[in-house]
Formats: C-alpha cells, structure tokens, sequence
C-alpha cells in the first residue's frame, strides 16, 4: 500500500474543533514519551510528520493529520494524535485539561473506526491497564501496538508479549504488535489489521 498524502490539519484544545463530515479515524493513545510520534512517523513513512521529543507530554493537544492512500478501504482517513496520558513534564493545569478532551473525544466519535492503545515494550504500567478496562468500558476494542521492541532481548520480549496478554485480560489468539520506529518491524502487520478493521466496516 502507498502513501499518497500525509498532512497536519490543526491541533484542537476543544471538542467544537475536532474534524467534521465524514470521513472516517483512527486514533492514536498511550502513555506519556510512549513513542507515539515516532510511530506515527514510521507507519506514515514520513520523517518529522509528527513531532517527536524525548520530553514526555509533548504532545498537549488533539491532533489531527490527514492521509491519503492507495487502498480502496482505507484510501483516505484521519489519523487522530491523542495526549499521552500518565506522567508528563508539562504544567498540571494543562494536564488536568487533557481528561476531560479526551473523554469527550473517545465517547462521542461515530467517526472513530478503531482506538489504536501504544504500550512501552520495556513496561507495562497500572495506567496501561486501566486506560484498556477504561476503552471497553466505553465499547472500543483497541489494537494493542507494543513499541519499542528492538530495545528488546527475545526472552524480555516474549516475556512482555505475555504480561500484556494477561494483564490485559486478552485471548491467546487476540493480537498484539510488536513494532519498531527505528527497523520498521510491525508497519506491514499494523496497516494490515488497520486495513481489515476498515474492510470489515464496509461489510466487504
């Protein structure tokens, strides 16, 4: 699959900002320096798309890019950065703001094709946990992405993989992705289950 376009739209710090009409979302969620933005990057193959920081909290907005691609079941979509949650190195006034957006965002989408949830492969938090009991509770079923894996010998590796199952309460044949921004491993996988979500929407 090809990447035609790939472009920010706006930053949105109030639900009457979010996208309207009717294209459909993906979003985007994870702990705070989770790498998320350099997934986004990867997944996009674009190199400064997303803006990437060591400094957890970066993101502190609702951002929004939109993409175009070659599938016809996914040929243009947007692609929705949410806030990290957890610890972030950004005023707690700004922090206190991020619950309340994204509640809205996650509760009132009939847009939101699929929750994608990011967890650090190096650990897996309470907040992790909860943020996933906190999804289904609201009816989404996230995609599970483990980043970070080429940080990862193959016995923390396989080791993870489990705890992620268990904790998160997840079938053995459930799936969860292991990726990597920096060898690309899992960008195939990840657009190939992003693609039959939406496949699957247009009931063909």
């Amino acid at each position: 699959m090809k990447i035609f376009a790939a472009e920010f739209i706006k930053s949105c710090v109030d639900p009457e900002q979010f996208p309207s009409g009717d294209l459909r979302e993906i979003a985007f969620v994870g702990r705070s320096n989770v790498g998320k933005s350099s997934l986004i990057n990867s997944l996009l193959n674009r190199r400064e798309l997303a803006r990437v920081s060591r400094t957890p909290g970066k993101t502190q907005a609702v951002n929004v890019f939109l993409i175009s691609t070659s599938d016809p079941h996914i040929s243009r979509f947007y692609l929705v950065d949410l806030p990290g949650y957890g610890f972030a190195n950004v005023p707690k006034t700004v922090r206190i703001q991020w619950g309340p957006l994204l509640e809205r965002y996650l509760l009132g989408r009939a847009a939101l094709l699929r929750v994608v949830l990011l967890v650090d492969g190096r650990v897996v938090t309470d907040q992790d946990c909860q943020t996933m009991a906190w999804l289904r509770s609201i009816g989404h079923d996230p995609l599970i992405v483990v980043t970070k894996v080429d940080k990862l010998k193959s016995h923390e590796r396989a080791r993870t993989l489990r705890q992620i199952h268990q904790s998160f309460g997840l079938a053995e044949e459930e799936a969860v992705i292991p990726y990597s921004s920096v060898t690309g491993e899992g960008r195939d996988r990840l657009w190939g289950a992003l693609r039959e979500t939406a496949r699957q929407q247009h009931g063909g």
